[in-house]
């Protein structure tokens, strides 16, 4: 057994949806998150400024003192893989585990994939899917106003301009008859309800967040990882920038009033005091 904590990081409050399901998966896991809501989105930067922020959130948590990372980012996932690779403790994105949820969901091997400008030009969610599945084709869309629209809270499915963003992006996909859409950033899962309904009930959607947390679960299970199972996970959060702003709207990702310490971070200065 091991009670050192889970370390999540993110480029803001997306990361959450994976919290949400560490918490239901592995209730008794200590769980530290880091938001970088200060430099939020990650999408629209280039590779070279991706792996910094990726290198630097990584630090910050392995001086939290955890046992596994999770990039609960498709961004960094898909940018900076090596990154992770490199650290000193296990560490996993979403691309791998997602891909994985979206071959075994899909019955006629079309499977689309949403996610930011960064994820989407880099390929990796089609890289991995093909991976694991050679026949399949995979239909690729990015979606850059998703971010914005959900960190707002603009994630009712009645909502005109979320729902008009949708059908927008979402037009070219379902003309190519996909029965699986692979939601390949963790800010997605909340538009699931606008998703469904622009799709319809017959196309599955991946929650990445959810995948992600299964798989670290089974990771930690087979190393011998997890925490003691008569305690109860405690949880903190790091945000570089409006501390404010993220208790609003993180019971909105997290599927319930958020628990646990917030604090203010300078992440730059904090990761450099660690090199």
């Amino acid at each position: 057994m091991d009670n050192r904590p889970i370390g999540v990081f993110d480029s803001g409050l997306g990361g959450l949806t994976v919290v949400r399901q560490l918490i239901s998966q592995l209730p008794c896991e200590d769980i530290v998150y880091f938001g970088d809501t200060g430099r939020v989105p990650y999408g629209t930067r280039s590779a070279e400024t991706i792996e910094k922020y990726a290198s630097q959130d990584s630090r910050f948590l392995i001086g939290k003192g955890v046992k596994f990372i999770i990039a609960a980012c498709g961004t960094v996932s898909s940018v900076a893989p090596h990154i992770l690779n490199s650290l000193p403790v296990p560490a996993i994105g979403v691309v791998e585990p997602a891909a994985a949820a979206a071959v075994e969901a899909s019955k006629n091997l079309k499977i689309g994939v949403v996610g930011t400008a960064a994820t989407i030009n880099s390929g990796s969610f089609r890289q991995a899917i093909l991976r694991l599945q050679p026949n399949a084709e995979v239909f690729e869309q990015a979606c850059p106003l998703f971010v914005p629209l959900v960190e707002n809270g603009w994630i009712d499915q009645n909502n005109e301009i979320t729902r008009l963003t949708a059908e927008k992006y979402l037009a070219p996909l379902k003309a190519e008859g996909i029965d699986t859409l692979l939601l390949g950033c963790t800010h997605f899962p909340l538009l699931m309800p606008v998703i469904r309904k622009v799709l319809g009930p017959d196309v599955a959607l991946v929650d990445s967040g959810k995948s992600t947390a299964a798989y670290c679960a089974r990771r930690l299970t087979q190393a011998g990882l997890l925490a003691s199972p008569d305690k109860k996970g405690s949880h903190s959060f790091y945000v570089s920038d409006r501390p404010g702003d993220f208790t609003r709207v993180a019971s909105m990702f997290l599927g319930r009033e958020i628990e646990g310490s917030i604090s203010m971070v300078d992440i730059e200065q904090v990761a450099c005091a660690s090199c």
